[in-house]
């Protein structure tokens, strides 16, 4: 497509695309398609003017090509664009709030009096019908006051004043919905599945398949900690399935053959087949902004109690005014008080704060999922991390195969990486790539395998059983033993690496040594943690305690604890949340998932497990561990901002009403002041934080 260089600076350019008109939809298709192109680090796209402003910080030539490059079909083909997008969302509310005022300009510029009389009757009834509505149900509202106020003006023929309360009113609820709804738009978008393949049951086997390659009547499997890609029935086997995104509820369900199994949920265990219904998995994002908004466990205690006090605030300020009429008998002194009020403001500018700070989160490549998990990790003194891709990279390498007995390193690999490749974990994962660098094919020649959470899995090949995991599961739980002679070999195995060992007919026939490397920055971060004032480290894993200490020493945490399995980690939360601590867990497996729901706030690695992050209630990118620093200073720069509007609507609307009360103020000032601050204050809680977070400290630099 043809374009025109507008304006050209170092690594920025503003182009003019050569079409008639650009949708809503082209725009976004515009965006995403630069927004891919290497070294483009920002794009805006303006649809009614066909422009385009790129921030750029590879060579101009690559972007320029790319712009030439483009087309709308072709771009259209590529699929960039995410199922919603909030450009069409912010149209709408900008479309609404500038009508609004545009009628209101109209109103008052042009119009005669008796017409504008008329319409300030008009639009009245539907706040003189809310109150009444309130009053009905026994509830001295917000909506009481407002209609009161309202009701009182028409009375004494102050149409004027009337009409200015409901613009603003008008105004305050177009914002309120805008914001709310966009906040919950870009959290829902945060939570996609993110399924590149998916296990497709072709006869008696299984064929690892990309999704978009599957169609409804195709039958997929699911096992133990693997997201549902798809809609679907559940036609064989049972699955206990976390319904959390979709209905708000931590407890899984029974699936059994016949129910109906929705896209992602999540299988905590078991294992089933389902025949897709829905290739598209049709109706997921309505489903999680349904939860999001449904969900009371998400709304902060701020939000709770700005939300209780607005309407307990309603009754005194009736009161004030019918006591402001007793003692003066002056109407206007009266509705001075009556104009103003603490209600709206709260109720207004708190929410907008915590779904600002949520949605500014995700710029940060964080998920929130609640307003009530920035406020326990701003009041945190403890953070539990896992060790196994989360202090550590999520890709680890197999170093050495130490095999036992007569067995062969290749053979031992060969049959490893068939039996983990079916589940979601960085070890297996790593055993699994190792088998592919060296060629070693790896068909299917196992029987069924079973999946046991936090130990390991087992099968049966040619007769025999075939374990694979801990220490704990393949010599404690299943009593397998070391071949006679090796054990010096077994007692020699490298600490430096975490160990896989796998066991054929209860005999060690080989240990997997597993590099496993510390992240660069764990421990600066865990510095910055530190400096950002959580008191208390620790480090958990199910790794040996050699492994864990020399990880321990390195990273700086203040507590280790090796060799536990989940219910040790969960039980460890909860006691210290016994003990009056604040406490927020940081893992990525299936078996961190206990933890992070017993945690006051559960953050999971976004390359972890389906099911870690699905029940967790925070999740970070892992390229970074810094960002739970970030997390950290941005959830105490909310909560600083809160406090600052709660100062701010007390002691402004106070002062407003005494002013009102000794005549300096009349009621439209009075009503134009409180419902401009409302706004203000709202608009304000509105930007990011980004500016007042607090001054990085050295560790963090």
């Amino acid at each position: 497509m043809k374009c025109t260089i507008l304006h050209e600076s170092a690594g920025r350019l503003r182009v003019h695309m050569q079409c008639a008109r650009m949708t809503l939809h082209q725009a976004d298709v515009l965006e995403y398609y630069l927004r891919n192109v290497p070294g483009v680090t920002e794009v805006k796209v303006y649809d009614r003017t066909q422009d385009a402003v790129v921030l750029y910080s590879a060579q101009r030539g690559a972007v320029i090509a790319a712009l030439a490059a483009f087309s709308f079909p072709k771009a259209e083909t590529m699929d960039l664009v995410p199922e919603h997008t909030s450009r069409a969302l912010n149209r709408e509310f900008e479309d609404k709030l500038a009508m609004t005022v545009m009628r209101r300009c109209i109103s008052k510029l042009f119009l005669p009096v008796p017409i504008t009389t008329a319409l300030s009757i008009l639009r009245s009834v539907k706040y003189i019908k809310e109150g009444l509505k309130a009053l009905w149900h026994g509830k001295l509202s917000v909506a009481v006051l407002d209609a009161t106020a309202v009701t009182v003006s028409i009375a004494r023929g102050d149409f004027s004043t009337a009409g200015s309360v409901m613009f603003m009113l008008r105004l305050g609820e177009i914002l309120e919905e805008w914001t709310h709804k966009k906040s919950v738009a870009d959290l829902a978008g945060a939570m996609s599945l993110n399924v590149d393949h998916v296990w497709l049951q072709v006869g008696d086997t299984e064929v690892l398949t990309p999704i978009s390659d599957i169609k409804a009547g195709d039958c997929v499997i699911v096992r133990t900690g693997s997201l549902i890609p798809l809609d679907g029935k559940v036609v064989s086997g049972e699955a206990m399935v976390n319904q959390a995104s979709m209905t708000g509820e931590s407890m899984p369900v029974p699936k059994r053959p016949g129910s109906y199994v929705y896209a992602g949920t999540v299988a905590e265990e078991g294992e089933c087949v389902i025949r897709v219904d829905k290739a598209s998995g049709g109706g997921r994002y309505d489903r999680i902004v349904h939860m999001i908004e449904e969900s009371e466990k998400l709304k902060s205690t701020a939000e709770d109690k700005a939300a209780r006090l607005a309407d307990r605030l309603v009754p005194y300020t009736l009161g004030g005014t019918a006591l402001t009429y007793l003692l003066t008998r002056n109407i206007t002194k009266t509705l001075a008080v009556l104009m103003v009020d603490f209600s709206c403001a709260l109720k207004l500018a708190i929410p907008i704060a915590v779904l600002s700070a949520m949605r500014e989160s995700t710029s940060h490549h964080i998920s929130v999922k609640g307003g009530c998990f920035l406020e326990a990790v701003s009041k945190a003194d403890t953070i539990v991390f896992d060790k196994t891709g989360t202090l550590t990279y999520a890709t680890p390498k197999v170093a050495q195969i130490i095999t036992f007995g007569d067995y062969k390193e290749p053979d031992m690999l060969r049959l490893a990486a068939c039996l983990e490749e079916h589940y979601p974990h960085s070890m297996a994962n790593a055993v699994v790539e190792e088998a592919k660098l060296r060629g070693l094919s790896h068909e299917e020649y196992h029987s069924q395998v079973q999946y046991v959470v936090a130990h390991g899995i087992s099968s049966m090949v040619e007769g025999k059983s075939v374990l694979i995991g801990s220490a704990h599961f393949v010599f404690e739980d299943e009593g397998c033993h070391i071949p006679e002679g090796e054990q010096e070999k077994f007692d020699n195995l490298p600490e430096a690496y975490s160990h896989l060992y796998l066991c054929i007919a209860g005999e060690l026939a080989a240990v997997i040594c597993i590099h496993d490397p510390l992240r660069r920055e764990a421990r600066d971060a865990v510095a910055a943690l530190h400096a950002c004032g959580i008191g208390k480290v620790v480090m958990m894993t199910g790794d040996n305690r050699q492994t864990a200490q020399a990880v321990a020493r390195e990273v700086g945490v203040d507590a280790v604890y090796a060799e536990v399995l989940p219910e040790d980690k969960a039980a460890f939360i909860r006691s210290e949340k016994a003990a009056g601590r604040t406490v927020i867990m940081v893992g990525d497996g299936v078996n961190d998932s206990p933890a992070l729901s017993e945690a006051d706030a559960g953050v999971a690695i976004s390359t972890g497990a389906a099911i870690a992050r699905e029940i967790a209630d925070i999740t970070i990118a892992s390229e970074d561990l810094f960002e739970l620093v970030t997390l950290r200073r941005l959830s105490q720069a909310l909560m600083a901002r809160i406090h600052r509007n709660y100062r701010f609507i007390v002691g402004f609307n106070l002062s407003l009403i005494l002013l009102g009360v000794a005549g300096l103020l009349p009621p439209t000032t009075s009503a134009l002041l409180h419902n401009m601050s409302t706004l203000g204050i709202s608009l304000k809680s509105m930007t990011d934080l980004g500016p007042e977070l607090p001054s990085p400290t050295p560790a963090e630099r």
